[in-house]
């Protein structure tokens, strides 16, 4: 536990300096892209941004308006982490699940320091772990302490289940940083209700043991979700081909999905370092935020 945390403190330090030096003091945290309810119209000038037209104003006939918002105070920030077996995938110590309980813990430091509530959500095909969001560095290091103690007691992944639970249980709009493999199928009608319900916010983590499989002739291949083992042949016709399209192909999928709905996307290796594609993350938001005052 006490390395963990070193290491997480570690970490962000290391983005909080890297912030206020690239981005010159010019930082506005990644919890606060929900930090703005509506607050009136006001006719359209030019330059606004046109996704901040109400078209339910402008189609009475009276000029074309557009929202304006004010900023709130306080904001929530979700996790959700699957944690089924296909995460457990990677090397030891930096396995899917192992880069997820540290990006969670990690922004959990840098949110409650924002003054956010901050919850977790952890998923497999059930729920496996709930924290309700509140206040605080003690929230943190809850939070902290939940992923290292958590034990799955199932080994399945269901994400249209994880994110309607989160629909169900989150009411107020929040930040929401869904971190998975994304190895499912018939989730997008969920995931859409969510990105339009909330500020969300997709990590998307992988391992180059899932694409590059090396031809090692026939060997057993353990499916940690089913514990079956099936004896394939890596060196047959165009199974590596095939395997590694699949796992692209998925995640482009996932990619197009999040351009369309506006939601901000991030994929991870387990054995590159984060902490870049992270800052990269933030000046994003910082960008998009802006486009709404």
């Amino acid at each position: 536990m006490k390395e963990l945390v070193k290491k997480l403190r570690k970490y962000e330090i290391q983005i909080r300096k890297a912030i206020n030096s690239q981005m010159q003091g010019d930082f506005h945290s990644i919890f606060k892209g929900s930090g703005l309810e509506f607050d009136d119209v006001r006719p359209y000038q030019y330059g606004d941004d046109i996704r901040t037209i109400d078209w339910n104003v402008t189609a009475k006939g009276h000029g074309t308006f557009v929202k304006t918002f004010k900023e709130e105070k306080e904001q929530t920030v979700f996790f959700i982490l699957d944690v089924s077996a296909s995460q457990d995938i990677g090397a030891p110590g930096k396995t899917k699940v192992d880069i997820g309980r540290e990006i969670c813990g990690v922004l959990s430091l840098s949110a409650v320091k924002e003054s956010s509530h901050v919850g977790l959500i952890c998923y497999s095909d059930k729920k496996e772990l709930y924290l309700r969001p509140t206040k605080g560095t003690l929230q943190a290091y809850h939070i902290i302490k939940g992923l290292i103690d958590l034990k799955p007691t199932s080994l399945k992944t269901n994400l249209t289940k994880a994110i309607a639970f989160a629909l169900n249980s989150i009411k107020r709009r929040s930040v929401i940083i869904l971190i998975s493999d994304f190895i499912d199928e018939g989730y997008e009608h969920n995931l859409k209700a969510l990105a339009r319900r909330h500020d969300l916010v997709i990590v998307h983590i992988s391992d180059k043991r899932e694409s590059k499989l090396p031809k090692l002739g026939i060997i057993p291949v353990l499916d940690k979700e089913t514990k079956r083992t099936l004896w394939i042949n890596t060196s047959f016709g165009d199974f590596r081909t095939k395997v590694s399209e699949q796992l692209v192909g998925r995640k482009a999928n996932l990619e197009k999905f999040c351009r369309k709905h506006e939601v901000n996307f991030v994929s991870l290796d387990t054995d590159e370092d984060y902490v870049p594609k992270l800052l990269r993350l933030f000046k994003v938001r910082n960008r998009s935020r802006k486009t709404l005052h």
